[in-house]
């Protein structure tokens, strides 16, 4: 019988550029918005992550998005790659956001990884608290 993954936590910061994607000409006016993501990452997780994003706005301080996200980096001194999926919701600027490692998406030394990814923006810096779990090696 194999001991469950311990879980542990990842904490730093990361830098983010997000691009608006032109949205074809035949788009309706209020379709959502697309971009792309490029993140790198500093601290207990190192590398880099790539994506896309979908996100609307409902009026006044409510809207979403939604996120696909492939992290190519290194933890606990491991190699690999995973991907997060986000899902992000505000209501009248109350926030909830849930970004999740994908199941059996680690490759490498990140293989079987799985946790949340954890945000925080304070004075416009991007923290992270990646909770996560690592089969040994």
């Amino acid at each position: 019988m194999t001991a469950a993954a311990e879980t542990r936590h990842a904490l730093g910061t990361f830098d983010v550029s997000i691009t608006p994607v032109q949205r074809a000409p035949d788009a309706a006016p209020d379709a959502p918005g697309r971009m792309t993501l490029k993140k790198t990452f500093h601290g207990g997780l190192t590398g880099t992550g790539v994506g896309e994003m979908l996100a609307t706005m409902a009026g006044g301080n409510s809207g979403a998005y939604v996120a696909m996200e492939r992290v190519t980096g290194t933890l606990e001194g491991r190699e690999g790659t995973f991907a997060l999926v986000h899902r992000g919701l505000m209501d009248q600027g109350a926030q909830d956001l849930l970004i999740t490692i994908v199941p059996g998406s680690g490759t490498d030394g990140l293989a079987g990884i799985t946790g949340v990814f954890h945000l925080t923006i304070e004075g416009g810096e991007h923290r992270y608290d990646l909770e996560y779990s690592l089969p040994a090696n």
